[in-house]
């Protein structure tokens, strides 16, 4: 692959990916197709922007667009969505417009153009699994995971636009023959990541004297990835993946949300209760947990960052020496989560 469209690639997770190709893959030119939404920043990639970097503001909707650009590369890299689900039940239709029409555009673009098609989604179209609490002899280790064969089960508008994008590949695949592959991470965490996220939003709060806020008793538990470990296992899959399987994205990093706060104010010099209680969301999922031993022993996948915990203090020391990145929006983020009793 000589040349890949990577959609989202100015969002969080895309433009990881695309620090990581330009970085590991010097042969490879990246066309980013971005939309620059709120989510999406010419800022996360505008330091390789360049010979072998370039950025497409559109969106992935815009069939005319979308096969102009499929027409001339080896490979679309799918991690456009929208993706946030506070904002997907206060307004939905965003979600049907991207992650439902946006994916079929481009399904349809790789199979006029017989290209290479990976799908990145989400672990919660899966829905939620039990706390380890909730399970007869709980402890460290235990407990029910996601695997490519868990049936899907979404809770919200987002996830449940995700796990149909997910069918319509599927669908692709079987009937149409798409040189295709799906991946389902757990939630990420890392550089460029906005705000309004739950690690980010915890750092940026200290950092503005403001005090975290954690949803309700902040019991639900998430199984952590550094988006650097995401990126790697995205080009593995791309490179190596069977066409038509599925591999799901983990690093053993579940933690509640309760134990993530108090981590970020200890890393951060605060007392580890110095944060406020708020309203719970909306059908908040319990517990995610990834089981990605057919990546890792099929495709020989490994994660690099393994320690949450420094993970979490480089993530720390990003939005603390970036501060020019994120400062500007965070006031109206705050007033936002503030109209939300969050």
């Amino acid at each position: 692959m000589k040349k890949i469209i990577v959609t989202g690639g100015a969002g969080f997770i895309g433009s990881n990916f695309v620090h990581y190709v330009y970085n590991n893959h010097p042969g490879v030119h990246i066309t980013v197709l971005d939309k620059l939404t709120y989510a999406g920043n010419k800022a996360n990639i505008e330091a390789i922007l360049g010979d072998r970097v370039e950025l497409v503001v559109g969106d992935i909707a815009d069939a005319e667009l979308v096969n102009k650009l499929a027409a001339d590369t080896d490979a679309i890299v799918h991690y456009a969505a929208e993706s946030h689900n506070d904002n997907s039940l206060n307004d939905p239709s965003p979600f049907v417009h991207t992650n439902i029409m946006g994916t079929f555009v481009l399904l349809e673009a790789a199979r006029k153009y017989n290209v290479r098609f990976h799908h990145v989604s989400t672990d919660e179209v899966y829905g939620d699994l039990p706390l380890r609490e909730d399970l007869p002899g709980h402890g460290e280790g235990e407990g029910e995971k996601f695997t490519a064969e868990t049936p899907y089960n979404p809770s919200s508008p987002y996830s449940s636009t995700k796990a149909g994008s997910d069918l319509l590949v599927r669908a692709w695949v079987r009937s149409f023959g798409l040189q295709a592959t799906i991946s389902n991470c757990s939630n990420n965490y890392g550089p460029y990541q906005h705000i309004e996220k739950f690690i980010p939003r915890q750092i940026t709060n200290v950092l503005s004297g403001i005090r975290p806020k954690l949803y309700g008793a902040g019991k639900n538990v998430r199984d952590w990835i550094h988006t650097n470990d995401h990126s790697s296992a995205v080009w593995t899959i791309l490179e190596k993946g069977v066409i038509g399987e599925t591999y799901l994205i983990g690093a053993d990093g579940e933690e509640d949300n309760k134990t993530v706060v108090e981590m970020i104010l200890e890393a951060m010099g605060q007392s580890k209760d110095a944060y406020d209680h708020v309203n719970d969301r909306a059908g908040h999922d319990l517990r995610y947990a990834i089981d990605s031993r057919k990546l890792r022993e099929e495709l020989g996948w490994t994660p690099e960052f393994t320690d949450f915990k420094a993970g979490l203090a480089e993530t720390i020391k990003w939005y603390t020496e970036n501060e020019n990145w994120w400062k500007a929006e965070k006031e109206d983020v705050e007033a936002f989560y503030a109209k939300q009793g969050q």
